[in-house]
């Protein structure tokens, strides 16, 4: 399974709001995310990413996909 931690990643850095987030992503890496994206990024694990919008969060927050994404092992094996 796969847990998505940005809440997290954005506490330890002291961004408390999606309005915040989205002024670091611009300011930062000059990078434009719609309110709506963002309180999707928030609300829970993403169903999809562009590889652009991972690279902008790694980029602003600093830090590396395995920080946003922790995997652990599903109890299923071989769908089973």
């Amino acid at each position: 399974m796969l847990e998505w931690m940005l809440r997290k990643i954005m506490t330890d850095r002291g961004i408390w709001s999606g309005a915040a987030l989205g002024r670091l992503l611009n300011e930062k890496v000059n990078y434009s995310l719609s309110a709506p994206s963002i309180s999707a990024l928030l609300s829970g694990n993403p169903k999809q990413m562009k590889a652009d919008t991972l690279d902008a969060l790694c980029t602003a927050l600093d830090c590396k996909p395995n920080d946003l994404w922790v995997h652990t092992p599903s109890s299923r094996i071989n769908g089973v």
